[in-house]
C-alpha cells in the first residue's frame, strides 16, 4: 500500500505530538495531578493516536481504490483494508 511522502511526514508530526502528550501524562502522574486532569489528557492522546490510524488507512484506501489490482497483488485487497479500518473503529 503506497502512502505519499507528504502523508508520511504528516503522520510523523502527529505521532511526535502524541509522544509529547504521553510524556506530559507521565509528568502529571509524577506530580500527582488530579485524576480527572490525567484522564482528560489520556483521552486526548488516545483520540490523537486513533486519528493517525484513520489518516493512514484513508491514504492507503485511496491508493487501493485507484488501482485495486495492484493493491491486491501487494497483499492489500480492499476487503483487507476494510478489516484494518474496522480494527480502529
Amino acid at each position: 500500500m503506497e502512502i505519499s511522502p507528504d502523508v508520511t511526514k504528516e503522520l510523523q508530526r502527529r505521532l511526535r505530538r502524541v509522544e509529547g502528550q504521553v510524556r506530559g501524562i507521565q509528568h502529571m502522574l509524577e506530580e500527582e495531578r488530579e485524576c480527572r486532569d490525567v484522564v482528560t489528557q489520556i483521552a486526548a492522546a488516545s483520540k490523537a493516536l486513533e486519528q493517525v490510524g484513520f489518516r493512514l488507512l484513508a491514504a492507503g484506501l485511496t491508493s487501493c481504490l485507484q488501482d485495486p489490482e495492484q493493491a491486491e497483488a501487494e497483499g492489500y485487497p480492499v476487503a483487507e483494508v476494510e478489516r484494518m479500518f474496522l480494527k480502529l473503529a
